[in-house]
């Protein structure tokens, strides 16, 4: 199960790294449209305006029509075979989905208690996706029939018809079936989810009155689950769903920025909404105070090589928000730390929200930038200015308090290990040597080693994690999120310890059961790809 719902977690962080972009996008258009910032040349009508519209207009298009790149992205990493083909039959079965939505609530609407009449927005219950009118089921619907037609695809794709029958098969036999499977899916949709709405509004307003305590429980919740890699499942129907608002809290606040930034009242009376993505403060401020403790308790002599491994990671942390190369490499080392870390994150996070300080705060510096602090300083930037002594007394705490604790406890964080291995990319045939092991990736026979190029640095870590994980006949399937290869095997026994894929160029290895995630980095993409090329999975 667990297996399952890793891969799941991480099929399903694919459409968000989108969001990095969009949101700079808007941000910045936003910026510029708002006559109140800006000033005459804004106005509406102005060229200026006309002109920075069209481009906050393509800017919408992730946020407008999120629960379809959720239910599209899905099948990249759950479909067995023929990905890109699965991806067109759940884009083609997701809008017939929604166009029986649309019949039935046109010709039965006001039987099924549903005012299909009324105008889109977050009171009627209803969404435009891709053109069509229909219920607002959010990401939830979106990967619900996303996950049926993926299963369909999983079972029916391969299915050998007459060769008089044979224009029908492949993707259009699955679509075939989906369109019938679509019809009892839309009757049971309709039936069922204005029930659903009417209890996400009432959580929503519990969500509401929790306040600073449900910020304070989030995020500890959220950095405590980042090991096992379910953090996704926890944030993603609050940001991208209709959990805490309608439309989620990404969407709607992107959508509301024009009205923020017009208003000179507090953030925190205008959009409580937004306050549990207060994730991002520890990435500010906590992992450049972590990194600072790492330096001063590391061997003196080992200092100038930490410093060159810390400075990209710790910058990484703090412009894109990800932070799981520096929690990976002390994670397994001293867990207690990690906890530590989970409570000074939730507590620095409760902080800024008992400042007052409320917006989209998940992400990094670019990304808070670009949909908080461009658009909106003119008329909050006195609350934003709150950020700095609250984030730098914190880094300063993060930084005694590790520092404390590591040498307290004598934990074995970077740079004061006992063994002095030097950590490098290898070539493949080194360390397979250095390894005992045969020159080729799932075979004892050295002429069966396929052609990989060893200039390719990315090639020969792909190949090299191959190894560690047991080799190609090892291998169920492969995903990946933004900075880790999650890979499920079949031996588990096969797979090769913490230590040995730090040596080889990575940041470890975190492991349960069969479930395997090998921690990389922001390359993890571009090493996927290798490592399916000697998998075989063009």
């Amino acid at each position: 199960m667990m297996q399952k719902i890793q891969k799941f977690g991480g099929a399903m962080f694919t459409p968000v790294l989108l969001f990095a972009f969009a949101g700079v996008v808007v941000g910045i258009g936003t910026l510029f449209t708002t006559e109140v910032i800006m000033g005459p040349i804004a106005a509406e009508g102005t060229v200026w305006y006309n002109v920075w519209n069209v481009i906050l207009s393509g800017g919408w298009t992730v946020f407008n029509q999120l629960p379809l790149l959720f239910a599209v992205a899905l099948p990249i990493g759950l479909a067995r075979k023929q990905s890109g083909r699965c991806c067109m039959e759940v884009l083609v079965s997701y809008l017939t989905f929604n166009y029986f939505v649309n019949a039935i609530l046109t010709a039965w609407g006001p039987q099924l208690g549903v005012d299909f009449t009324a105008e889109v927005d977050n009171a009627s219950g209803l969404a435009m996706i891709g053109g069509i009118k229909t219920l607002d089921m959010g990401m939830v619907g979106a990967l619900l029939i996303s996950g049926v037609v993926i299963a369909l695809h999983n079972k029916f794709f391969d299915t050998e018809l007459p060769e008089w029958l044979g224009v029908f098969s492949g993707s259009t036999f699955v679509y075939m079936v989906a369109f019938f499977v679509m019809i009892p899916c839309a009757v049971v949709s309709v039936l069922v989810w204005p029930k659903v709405q009417i209890g996400m509004h009432a959580f929503q307003g519990l969500i509401m009155s929790a306040g600073t305590l449900g910020v304070t429980i989030f995020v500890f919740l959220e950095r405590a689950l980042i090991p096992f890699g379910l953090h996704h499942l926890l944030y993603a129907p609050f940001y991208y769903d209709n959990v805490a608002v309608n439309g989620g809290i990404y969407a709607a606040w992107a959508k509301a920025l024009p009205q923020l930034a017009a208003s000179t009242e507090p953030l925190k009376q205008m959009a409580p909404w937004a306050a549990i993505t207060a994730t991002g403060w520890s990435k500010l401020f906590g992992i450049p105070g972590i990194a600072a403790a790492f330096y001063v308790t590391a061997k003196p002599e080992r200092r100038k090589k930490l410093l060159a491994l810390l400075l990209p990671i710790t910058i990484t942390s703090i412009l894109c928000g990800v932070t799981e190369p520096i929690e990976f490499t002390f994670l397994f080392i001293a867990p207690p730390l990690f906890i530590v870390h989970a409570a000074l994150a939730s507590l620095l996070s409760t902080c800024m929200n008992l400042a007052g300080v409320v917006g989209v705060f998940s992400g990094g510096l670019i990304e808070m930038s670009s949909l908080n602090f461009i658009p909106l300083a003119a008329t909050h930037g006195m609350e934003y200015l709150r950020i700095i002594p609250i984030g730098l007394a914190f880094t300063a705490i993060y930084f005694f308090v590790f520092r404390f604790l590591i040498l307290k406890f004598d934990f074995k964080t970077p740079g004061r290990e006992e063994d002095t291995e030097e950590i490098k990319f290898g070539s493949k045939k080194e360390f397979r040597a250095a390894h005992g092991m045969a020159q080729s990736v799932g075979s004892a026979d050295p002429d069966d080693a396929p052609q990989i190029d060893e200039s390719d640095p990315k090639m020969v870590l792909a190949a090299n994690i191959l190894d560690m994980l047991g080799g190609k006949d090892n291998i169920t399937d492969v995903t990946n999120c933004v900075t880790r290869l999650r890979v499920n095997v079949k031996d588990p026994s096969k797979v090769a310890d913490d230590k040995d894929f730090k040596a080889i160029g990575t940041m470890g290895i975190s492991k349960n059961g069969k479930a395997m995630q090998v921690i990389i980095g922001l390359t993890v993409t571009q090493v996927r790809e290798r490592f399916d090329q000697l998998l075989g999975n063009q």
